[in-house]
């Protein structure tokens, strides 16, 4: 038969209690430091701004250098499902990235209006960063 060590763990008392009134204990979730901050890549050799490539687009290097993205950027086109709220936006660096808008309904959001970066994602991780209206796209540009 398998023994188990039956020590208290620190805070574990908390817990039991929590589940033998049939309710888990809140945890807050603990929030990155730098989860707003985006980075980019930049070509060494000739200076084109990517986002997570493996090789530049316009010379073929396979060598960048990492930088810090302002955040900021504008809408140019819808990607996938409206469900899903997934965008491609160009940002002022000069590269585009998919990522998804958050804080308001799809119907809202429009070709042309400018974005932040409310959240991002780890360099080699899953997921798309999560972006928020700053300004809505001008009366004009409205393609609906």
């Amino acid at each position: 038969m398998l023994q188990t060590d039956t020590r208290e763990q620190p805070g574990s008392g908390e817990h039991r209690a929590a589940v033998a009134a049939g309710t888990t204990p809140a945890v807050e979730p603990a929030e990155p430091a730098g989860c707003r901050e985006l980075f980019f890549q930049r070509c060494l050799w000739c200076g084109t701004p990517a986002y997570r490539r493996s090789f530049c687009r316009v010379c073929g290097a396979m060598a960048f250098a990492r930088e810090r993205s302002a955040g900021t950027g504008v809408i140019v086109r819808r990607n996938g499902h409206t469900q899903h709220n997934t965008w491609c936006v160009a940002m002022d660096e000069g590269f585009n990235l998919l990522c998804q808008v958050a804080g308001t309904s799809p119907v809202v959001v429009a070709v042309g209006a400018r974005v932040t970066v409310v959240r991002s994602v780890a360099p080699l991780g899953p997921g798309l960063p999560v972006v928020e209206l700053t300004r809505p796209a001008p009366l004009l540009e409205c393609w609906w």
